[in-house]
């Protein structure tokens, strides 16, 4: 067995010592396996951020109520009795002048323009009751301030200002037929709020001619645990029968279809481009055999067996296809992690978020390519392994 250990190191050094001189080839499968995780890694890395930004939304002390049979805001609409209703429910909490922390809330979708390629694009506009800033925390302006009510003002989300024109502070603008200015900005500590633009919901309601209706209500719990009590309540007044959640549940489950979408375009492409990168390790080490058949057969005359020829092969291969994972892994870091992106959510309007790698997915991408190394590899290595013993005494 130590003589066998032996074998196998001596033809693997011998096998590494002569990349240099299949520079070439060596590092066209290093560059394909590199592009195949990169790919991957980067698809990775915006599904790993959307959902994210989309399922870290929320507060599980928080509810949001739609419609019966709603899958999401724009599709929802709750009356002003069934608001008035909430507001009286068991365990909703209080400001300290004993006002229950409830905020109807419209959602209706605007244009708004990329600044990076000038395109329309549709945007939320959420129109918020006068408790809002109350119910929801982590809310913070970090420029201006908040709008007045009654008032054709606005404040937008950092994400939306950073990525959409028109949406400076002070900026005057029209949106749905009327003209605005952005009063305000605000931080949501890099939730899917902050790809909102916000106005008071009264405004909204005239301009929309929604009457008294509002599509979702928020409220705050006086304790997490009173969810199963007001979904109780809902539950036994027919006047209410609306879909009850906590808001963290709502938006990790929003987060969950759009991600999971990502992902199975970014596996399959990775696949489909996997090929290619096979394809170019099994040209890189057939010709890595090829190059050594003489040096092969020899150490076959010499009393070395075909294991430590197939051994060294495939650890050549593996090598290539690893160098190539680790720099596919890098590349993706420095250009992709940390920028920020735009996509559809399921009110199919723009959702801004960064994409995020980690080490959980660096470690998907390198496995990926240490598979396309073996596979590439066992072939090349199967031939090593049976290297007729004549071969050396040939002439090369």
């Amino acid at each position: 067995m130590a003589r066998m250990f032996e074998q196998v190191a001596a033809v693997t050094a011998m096998n590494l010592r002569s990349l240099p001189q299949r520079k070439w080839t060596s590092l066209a499968t290093i560059v394909a396996v590199a592009l195949v995780t990169g790919v991957l890694l980067a698809f990775l890395a915006m599904a790993h951020g959307f959902q994210a930004t989309v399922a870290g939304t929320g507060a599980p002390d928080v509810i949001i109520a739609l419609r019966k049979g709603s899958e999401n805001e724009i599709n929802s609409i709750i009356s002003r009795e069934q608001t008035l209703l909430l507001q009286e429910a068991p365990g909703i909490a209080k400001t300290a002048d004993g006002k229950p922390l409830v905020s109807p809330e419209l959602y209706v979708i605007v244009d708004g323009t990329k600044k990076s390629s000038g395109t329309k694009a549709n945007l939320p506009l959420r129109g918020l009751g006068p408790l809002a800033p109350e119910v929801r925390r982590g809310i913070r302006v970090v420029s201006g301030r908040m709008f007045q009510p009654g008032t054709n003002e606005l404040v937008v989300g950092r994400a939306v200002s950073k990525q959409f024109r028109g949406f400076e502070l002070g900026a005057k603008i029209r949106l749905a037929s009327q003209n605005w200015v952005v009063v305000g900005e605000f931080e949501s500590g890099g939730t899917v709020f902050e790809s909102e633009i916000w106005a008071d919901v009264a405004v909204l309601q005239g301009l929309y001619q929604r009457g008294s209706s509002v599509q979702t209500v928020r409220a705050r719990l006086t304790d997490p645990a009173d969810l199963a009590k007001l979904q109780a309540y809902s539950e036994a007044d027919p006047r209410l029968k609306l879909e009850i959640k906590a808001e963290r549940d709502f938006y990790a489950g929003q987060s969950r279809n759009i991600g999971d979408l990502i992902l199975y375009l970014g596996w399959p492409l990775a696949i489909a481009m996997s090929f290619g990168a096979i394809a170019g390790a099994l040209n890189t080490m057939f010709a890595s055999v090829d190059a050594r058949t003489k040096e092969i057969a020899t150490l076959r005359a010499i009393g070395f067996r075909g294991t430590p020829a197939f051994v060294g092969t495939m650890v050549e291969s593996l090598i290539l296809a690893a160098i190539g994972g680790v720099v596919g892994a890098i590349g993706t870091y420095l250009f992709f992690d940390g920028v920020s992106a735009a996509t559809l959510g399921s009110n199919f309007t723009q959702v801004v978020f960064s994409l995020k790698l980690s080490w959980s997915l660096v470690l998907q991408g390198l496995i990926l390519a240490v598979v396309i190394g073996l596979v590439g590899g066992v072939f090349p290595a199967w031939r090593a392994a049976r290297v007729p013993l004549l071969a050396a005494f040939k002439e090369q």
